[in-house]
Formats: C-alpha cells, sequence, structure tokens
C-alpha cells in the first residue's frame, strides 16, 4: 500500500466508521500516548527493563506491532487533517537526509 492510499484508506475509515477526526490537539496527545507505548515495549525487549508478567514478554513483538500501528494511524490522522501529503513530506526528507549526510555516517567511526 502507498502513503497516498494509506492516507486514503484512514480518511474513508474515519468518515465512515470512526464518525470524525478527533481535533488536532487530541490527536496529538494520542500520537504521544501510542509513542510511549512503543517505548514501554522498545524498552522491555531491546532495553534493560524487564516484563511484569511473564505471558506479556510471549506476546511483546506483536504488541510491539500493533501499537507501530496506532502510531502510524495516529500520524496519518494529524497528516491528513494539515493536508499534508506524506509521500511528499518523505520523498523530501529523503532528498535532505541523502544530501546532508552523504558522507557523515560513512566516516562515522562510531558506526564502523
Amino acid at each position: 500500500m502507498t502513503l497516498e492510499e494509506l492516507q486514503k484508506k484512514v480518511d474513508d475509515w474515519i468518515n465512515t466508521i470512526g464518525v470524525r477526526y478527533y481535533g488536532e490537539l487530541t490527536n496529538t496527545a494520542i500520537l504521544m500516548e501510542e509513542v510511549g507505548e512503543v517505548a514501554r515495549l522498545m524498552a522491555r525487549i531491546y532495553g534493560e527493563q524487564s516484563f511484569k508478567d511473564k505471558d506479556k514478554e510471549a506476546s511483546a513483538k506483536e504488541d510491539l506491532a500493533e501499537e507501530m500501528g496506532d502510531v502510524l494511524f495516529v500520524l496519518v490522522c494529524l497528516a491528513n487533517q494539515a493536508g499534508i501529503d506524506l509521500g511528499d513530506s518523505v520523498q523530501k526528507i529523503m532528498d535532505k537526509r541523502t544530501k546532508r549526510d552523504k558522507d557523515r555516517h560513512a566516516n562515522n567511526p562510531k558506526l564502523k
């Protein structure tokens, strides 16, 4: 699925099943909450924190995938509300990073 298709799919869902978009500030707060859930799982799966419940550890990667999906969904909502084409945004970011970081990472001894 392209980003354009994703933005349309989310918009269609919002306008049929979701009734309407939440306000931009509400969606921003929801985005921060979802990012926090990703961070919590990352700290437990890849970091030093442990799971409180051993059963939770078994499904952690599935949970992480779901939380990342939640982050993407809310980000797409915000992009739609702001009239931002995420495909164009990502292309501009890739162009900027490619130009700016052309030699930066290749010459970074920390990455070797």
